[in-house]
């Protein structure tokens, strides 16, 4: 795609934010405009690899029993580990990397750590990085093959380089950057694959979040470097046409600190740099991932529409809401956190292996229709997923809560079937009940922790209305529960501007990642639904206009394996 020089966010941006949101919803009677079918002969490769470059091995660490997954939510790691070649393989080993291979007769294709919308895998990840003992000795630019598990190099860096780039960050901090490829999702979704693009960024800022947690490092987005600056950091500016990358955000990652976080987290690009490297030789070339290709020029519409320029400024928010209710403004001591001070019976450490069930992470296939989950599990994945003052892996996002969940119950223990809503931050609570059924009960369910903010709406059996919304697919109302994870739409964008459009899906799957690895400590299994019919789920919320819209859905609950598939070690074909 040709670059397009742009003024900032204006109203036409919104506007074509709308409009290409209302015409890639899912209809009862329409689908969302893509092929129909699956053009095998196009399919993309699923590995980006950087020929010619110099290639870095990474290690193919073990798991650990510690740290635990429930310990991520509570402290801080201890010890802290190093930046070297152990924790740098371990950072993205336990992030990005490929999981197994599963194989059904002659077809065989790889799993990843981080989920993706049809295991396409649009997300490529880029390290900026000082030398890192054991593995290089230089500052450079690295793109991350999952493929590999290595570090192909684009671009050496000067000391004075990234002295100017990390001057505002804590010391020992690297970044990883994560891009977007559209072409892997539109081969098969069409026009509504932006979305699933972004969906997709979340789940990996996620596993991102929680990778660095197991070594005592936190993770902040930041949002100082416009998208241009940013490309051309990363050597994705060079790329032209449907195969080119996206850059969509830079992640911070520096060693904790129990003391304070620091919240103003900057990277300014000095001119000189960008200049320097505008037309320099990056390392390698990318490969080509499809023979032939279909268009669906409304993507890079909306994806130039939602473009950061820097003209306006997002407007962060670094106040956290807790889920008590206390703002905690600007840095967020230690003593502030929740889990210090109201101790309950959902903090207990359940000694599970964190490493264990990131690296066994699966999407379900299908649920069984009888597992069910008592309601203390349940209530702790609503924890998990509620923003807290101090928590690690929810403050990787720097603004307050913009999405809150819409929740079908059919197999909790103890809990009535129905409609429930979670609503994540108590400010959502007047415009939702504003723009909701106003029949809607809103009553908090027996047992139900004050701090939750849950509330039943409707008791009823949601079977049949969880399986039509999320296209008439069984595993949606086969588990204990379903979800439609529900945005404050037109306020936000009104707020933010077009550039928060994505930004709204990163929220999503953020929060499904959590929800993946809730249900792999419960014991059982989730996946998220990208196909849903949209304003069929707002119907059944009463939702009538923009104010909130349904932007992805999950299930939870007993898994059906299929005995068909083979699995095969992740790295077989290295070893």
């Amino acid at each position: 795609m040709a670059k397009i020089t742009r003024k900032q966010s204006s109203p036409a941006d919104l506007n074509i934010v709308y409009e290409y949101h209302d015409r890639t919803k899912h209809h009862l009677q329409r689908y969302a405009r893509s092929l129909g079918y699956m053009d095998w002969k196009s399919q993309p490769n699923p590995f980006r690899r950087y020929d010619q470059s110099l290639t870095l091995p990474l290690d193919h660490p073990k798991i650990t029993d510690t740290p635990t997954y429930d310990s991520l939510f509570e402290t801080l790691q201890k010890p802290v580990a190093a930046i070297n070649r152990d924790s740098i393989s371990r950072l993205f080993y336990e992030s990005l990397a490929i999981s197994a291979w599963k194989q059904a007769g002659e077809n065989r294709w790889s799993l990843r750590v981080n989920p993706s919308s049809g295991d396409l895998h649009p997300t490529e990840a880029y390290l900026i990085a000082a030398p890192v003992t054991d593995l290089s000795e230089v500052t450079a630019v690295y793109h991350y093959s999952a493929y590999g598990h290595a570090l192909e190099r684009r671009m050496i860096l000067t000391g004075k380089e990234w002295d100017a780039i990390s001057r505002n960050l804590p010391p020992d901090s690297l970044l990883i950057s994560l891009a977007s490829i559209y072409w892997r999702e539109s081969w098969k979704y069409g026009e509504r694959a932006y979305r699933y693009c972004h969906h997709d960024a979340g789940h990996a800022i996620g596993t991102i979040t929680f990778a660095a947690a197991t070594l005592g490092w936190k993770t902040r987005l930041i949002h100082s470097v416009t998208d241009d600056d940013l490309a051309t950091l990363l050597g994705i500016h060079q790329q032209k046409g449907i195969e080119a990358e996206h850059p969509d955000c830079l992640l911070v990652i520096f060693p904790s600190d129990e003391n304070m976080i620091p919240t103003n987290l900057i990277v300014t690009l000095p001119e000189t740099l960008l200049e320097r490297i505008k037309s320099g030789d990056f390392e390698g070339s990318p490969n080509t991932l499809s023979n032939y290709h279909h268009e669906w020029p409304i993507i890079d519409t909306v994806a130039e529409a939602c473009r950061f320029d820097g003209q306006r400024p997002l407007n962060h928010k670094h106040d956290y809401m807790d889920v008590g209710g206390r703002v905690t403004p600007g840095a967020v001591t230690e003593d502030s956190r929740i889990g210090q001070n109201s101790k309950n019976e959902f903090d207990e450490d359940r000694q599970i292996s964190v490493r264990k069930i990131i690296r066994e992470r699966r999407s379900a296939l299908a649920m069984d229709g009888r597992s069910t989950i008592s309601k203390e599990t349940f209530y702790r994945m609503m924890m998990h997923v509620s923003p807290h003052s101090g928590k690690n892996i929810i403050e990787v996002l720097p603004w307050r809560a913009c999405v809150s969940l819409a929740i079908f119950v059919h197999r909790v223990d103890e809990l009535p079937a129905g409609l429930y809503m979670l609503v994540r931050d108590p400010d959502h609570e007047p415009p939702l009940k504003k723009a909701l059924r106003p029949d809607f009960r809103w009553n908090k369910p027996d047992g139900c922790p004050e701090f939750l903010h849950l509330y039943l709406l409707q008791e009823a059996d949601a079977r049949d209305a969880s399986r039509i919304i999320s296209c008439h697919q069984d595993i949606a109302a086969d588990g204990a529960f379903s979800l439609g994870m529900l945005a404050e739409f037109k306020a936000s964008l009104e707020q933010h501007g077009a550039l928060f459009y994505p930004r709204l899906f990163w929220e999503t799957g953020l929060i499904g990642q959590i929800l993946y690895l809730e249900a792999e400590a419960a014991g059982i299994r989730s996946t998220g639904i990208g196909c849903f019919f949209d304003d069929a789920m707002h119907e059944v919320l009463g939702i009538s206009d923009h104010s909130w819209q349904s932007l992805y859905h999950f299930t939870v609950g007993g898994p059906v394996d299929d005995p068909r598939l083979q699995t095969l070690p992740s790295y077989w074909y290295l070893k």
